[in-house]
């Protein structure tokens, strides 16, 4: 893997021990943060692209690998084998565990010196309930969840988001069907800081580009409505 001057993997301590994240510097090399979280692929490729991206885009930019305490740097791939191994590593994977992680991503990010703004969680997949589930512990200051498996289950919890909340959903998503979608949309109707967005054509994943769900279109749309937010509360 070649890494550029300004991104490095780092360790993040928690529960008495640590695990890494790969940090992605903007060439300002300081600024506000987000955290990356990532699907249930690990911190693959995609996922520090995604970083990279937002480095670019003047952030400090942080993908915690989640998975650590079942199968730390796994990278994995979309089908076959390595979808079978992501959905393994996701059953073993605690939710508490993994959310507390979040909120330990966030106080690393807080005590970088590059850091000198608010902290956003964005996640993916599995990455965008965990970014949902940090935003309702109140660890980071604001949150973006795209096609976030599993919030539609976890709507208890949205009382206690008082952070602004982003959601981003397509609307050929299997996984999460329109009825789904529909329950997050009333939970968080009337709230002037949170945002939900559907996109016509737009499958499950359609922000990767290396998945054959990827939608040029609604990534870019998404990315652009995801920068306005970022830029507005933090």
């Amino acid at each position: 893997m070649t890494v550029s001057t300004t991104s490095r993997w780092i360790d993040i301590p928690a529960d008495g021990d640590s695990f890494q994240g790969y940090l992605a510097l903007p060439k300002t090399g300081a600024g506000p943060a987000v955290i990356i979280l990532q699907e249930i692929f690990g911190v693959n490729g995609h996922i520090r692209s995604v970083a990279d991206q937002y480095a670019a885009d003047g952030y400090i930019a942080l993908a915690p690998d989640v998975f650590w305490r079942t199968q730390p740097r796994v990278e994995l791939g979309y089908e076959g084998a390595d979808r079978e191994k992501a959905m393994e590593l996701l059953q073993k994977t605690k939710l508490d565990a993994a959310v507390a992680d979040v909120g330990a991503a966030a106080k690393a990010l807080r005590a970088l010196p590059e850091v000198t703004g608010k902290v956003a969680a964005i996640g993916y997949c599995f990455g965008g309930r965990l970014a949902y589930l940090a935003a309702a512990e109140g660890s980071v200051d604001a949150a973006v969840a795209y096609y976030g498996g599993g919030i539609q289950n976890a709507l208890d919890k949205a009382d206690q988001v008082k952070v602004p909340m982003q959601f981003h959903y397509g609307e050929l998503d299997a996984h999460i069907p329109v009825d789904a979608v529909d329950a997050v949309r009333q939970k968080f109707a009337g709230r002037k800081d949170s945002e939900l967005y559907v996109y016509a054509q737009a499958d499950h994943g359609f922000n990767c580009g290396d998945r054959a769900s990827y939608n040029a279109k609604g990534s870019a749309l998404a990315h652009g409505r995801t920068l306005t937010f970022l830029g507005a509360h933090l």
